[in-house]
């Protein structure tokens, strides 16, 4: 308790702060609060609570000061006095450093006015009620207003303060959920329905117009796009060199990691969406459905938007036999239910060389539950037009790059259900396809690269109002880039040779490809045909080139060899938590983790990576891979050594290989990498000891400073 002689100078102290508060509300614009004293500003999160705890303690008694008990105790009322004292002596020193903390940069907003304005009164209330509970006049009425104002301005005050620290509606967001609004997928946009608020949840809290940390406001298409002092956002096109992607993905312990330790985290799907807006050009118009069904984003979208509010279409045949759907899927015919539980069928026709009609015929037995036919780029003629107007319920059918003229077209008008149609990059006769009115319940058509003019498809749109006809991208005399080629693969891991697949929708595009690292080129690098085997790691890099066009973007894949698969693994040293996948199994299940290091397929480390294997049975082992990932700016890099331990037991290794990579540079770009090591060794091996040894001094132009870095791998292939 505060000596008596003590008591003038805390009156006269709280009445200066009192006064210095007013005089900087008043002319607060104008101050510049000196670099020296911001720290004295930061320390109002730290104290704040200590005047609020005194006070609240003080407004108690207040309230029952006037009963008949405690009137004429004289220690209840010294002690509630200095209790006023001191809680208005603290709250006016806290509001002073709210003061100075709010004039540095990323405060600002409304939210901020509420706080300071409800702060200083509770100053202001406090003080008053100290000053006048003494004098003869002071009431029981006027003591419990006074306690219960500013009970009020402490809640308020520190509603919005919560508010500016953790996000809008802090407080009561546990228990007040207001119901969210959920947008059709067939209505909603990419950034405004998905992205941002992804944004709103996870960001928000931050990166608002009251609190801009690092100068970054995440409320609008205006303020993401501005970024923040630290730069742009991301870069359309390359979420691998852009700061969004970079601090979301930065391990959670470290610094910069956004959102920081101890809020609520983005969740794999929300760094997805994110990764996949910024890898297709962060388009702030694109509605969902523009893009293609199965593009990854949508896919993720979908989860998180409206069914679209059509009603589910109801079907009134049977469901097809089971035993015959199985008899009929085949390697180049994929028949699938379009929705769980749902009677209609989907059927897929792959691989043009077996093509024959009777791939068509045999269809004959479900032919009532099939409603979506895909013979895309088979070798489909006009007259197979008859079985295929056989599927009565027949709701798409996609004929792209086949062989069809429409001379037949009109065969398909019994289709009463049918409603798009794909005849893109078919060579189509101007005068059979005006058959196309026959088919009364079309919809769409895609006629794009058909060869036919602009002027007859008008005169087809004018004389088939119901249809929409799609014609592609009008030519307006200026190359384009051309997209790039299609890998067709679909395992990159093998155990036996495989042939490279490699396609292009756009016929006559040529390919060219190269496979020991370097840019291909129209002149100089190998074109693709057909027939290429791969029987080692190989890293592909392809591009599309075509007459009139620009050259495409590069498309990088690598194919890996992996002959030998342990019978046990396990983990002489831990990964981090974070990053430790599915256990060591994780690096030889043959899933590689791709260029999204936060998808649960990534092992990592800040120590040594040590990984112990053992066969049942010796192997005659040459090479082991580790596929690698560098990340520059996340701390992420190849490992500064490996080193590769066997021989017959755990007893008896031997250094087998030790590989250091190239030192790493500021410039070095993103990468997933298999480092090849070379076994010194011409015995059957049974036990295998790996080391992956991170670097532990950042270089110095890295940000982050006297940390070690991260090694990162997915997989380990032995051959």
């Amino acid at each position: 308790m505060i000596k008596s002689h003590h008591k003038g100078f805390a009156e006269n102290l709280l009445f200066a702060l009192n006064i210095f508060i007013i005089f900087f509300l008043l002319f607060g614009g104008g101050i510049v609060i000196p670099q020296w004293l911001q720290p004295i500003g930061r320390l109002h999160p730290l104290i704040i609570h200590f005047p609020i705890v005194v006070l609240i303690m003080a407004m108690v008694l207040e309230f029952f000061r006037f009963k008949e008990r405690l009137r004429t105790e004289k220690l209840y009322h010294e002690f509630t006095t200095y209790l006023w004292l001191t809680g208005a002596l603290f709250a006016g020193v806290t509001a002073i450093m709210g003061l100075f903390l709010s004039k540095e940069q990323g405060y600002d907003g409304d939210t901020l006015q509420f706080h300071k304005w409800f702060g200083v009164s509770v100053v202001f209330v406090s003080t008053a009620i100290y000053w006048c509970r003494s004098r003869e006049w002071y009431s029981q009425k006027i003591a419990r207003s006074g306690a219960v104002a500013t009970v009020l301005c402490l809640i308020i005050a520190g509603h919005y303060g919560a508010d500016i620290t953790h996000g809008d509606n802090f407080i009561l967001a546990p228990v007040w959920h207001p119901e969210k609004k959920l947008v059709p997928i067939d209505k909603a946009f990419v950034f405004q329905d998905v992205i941002e608020p992804v944004f709103d949840s996870k960001c928000i809290s931050c990166h608002n117009p009251d609190k801009t940390k690092g100068g970054l406001a995440l409320v609008d298409k205006r303020s993401v796009l501005k970024g923040g002092k630290d730069g742009k956002l991301f870069v359309p096109g390359q979420p691998q060199i852009s700061l969004l992607l970079q601090r979301i993905h930065m391990p959670e312990g470290e610094k910069k990691h956004m959102p920081p330790a101890g809020k609520p985290q983005l969740t794999a799907d929300e760094m997805n969406m994110l990764y996949l807006w910024v890898k297709e050009n962060a388009d702030f118009k694109k509605k969902v459905i523009d893009l293609p069904p199965s593009d990854s984003l949508r896919v993720i979208a979908a989860n998180y938007l409206k069914p679209t509010e059509e009603e589910e279409e109801q079907y009134d045949f049977a469901t097809a036999d089971d035993k015959l759907i199985k008899k009929l899927n085949n390697n180049y015919r994929a028949i699938y239910p379009i929705a769980q539980g749902s009677p209609a069928l989907g059927v897929n026709i792959y691989n043009k060389k077996t093509y024959q009609p009777k791939v068509l015929e045999e269809l004959s037995g479900i032919k009532k539950q099939v409603v979506s036919l895909d013979l895309n780029k088979m070798p489909v003629k006009d007259a197979e037009l008859k079985t295929i107007a056989g599927f009565e319920n027949l709701r798409t059918l996609n004929l792209n790059f086949s062989d069809i003229t429409g001379a037949t077209i009109n065969q398909l008008a019994s289709l009463k259900y049918l409603r798009v149609l794909s005849l893109a990059g078919t060579k189509l006769n101007p005068q059979a396809i005006k058959q196309i009115g026959a088919i009364k319940s079309l919809k769409e058509i895609a006629l794009w690269d058909t060869g036919l003019p602009d002027d007859e498809i008008a005169v087809l749109q004018k004389a088939n109002k119901n249809i929409d006809f799609i014609k592609g991208f009008k030519d307006n005399g200026k190359p384009m880039k051309i997209n790039g080629p299609q890998v067709k693969n679909t395992a990159f891991v093998f155990t036996k040779p495989i042939e490279l697949e490699l396609s292009h929708p756009i016929k006559g595009t040529e390919i060219r490809y190269t496979t020991d690292g370097t840019d291909p080129d129209s002149v100089k690098s190998m074109v693709y045909k057909p027939g290429i085997i791969i029987t080692q790691n190989t890293n592909i890099k392809a591009k599309a080139y075509k007459a009139g066009w620009y050259g495409s973007d590069i498309v990088q894949v690598n194919f890996y060899k992996s002959t030998y698969t342990p019978d046990s693994i396990s983990f002489i040293t831990a990964p981090n938590e974070k990053y430790s996948g599915d256990g060591a199994k994780t690096l030889i299940d043959k899933d590689l983790g791709g260029s999204n290091f936060g998808n649960g397929k990534w092992i990592a480390s800040q120590k040594d990576l040590i990984v112990y294997m053992q066969f049942n049975k010796p192997v005659d082992l040459h090479t082991v891979t580790l596929n690698c990932l560098r990340y520059i700016g996340t701390q992420i890099f190849l490992p500064i050594a490996i080193e590769v331990w066997g021989g017959k037991d755990a007893t008896h290794l031997k250094l087998l290989s030790t590989v250091k990579p190239a030192a790493p540079k500021k410039d070095d770009p993103f990468i997933v990498k298999g480092i090849d090591c070379q076994l010194a060794t011409n015995r059957a091996i049974s036990c295998l000891k790996i080391i992956a040894k991170p670097i532990q001094n950042l270089p110095k132009w890295d940000p982050v400073k006297k940390q070690p870095g991260w090694v990162f791998m997915d997989e380990i292939f032995l051959n």
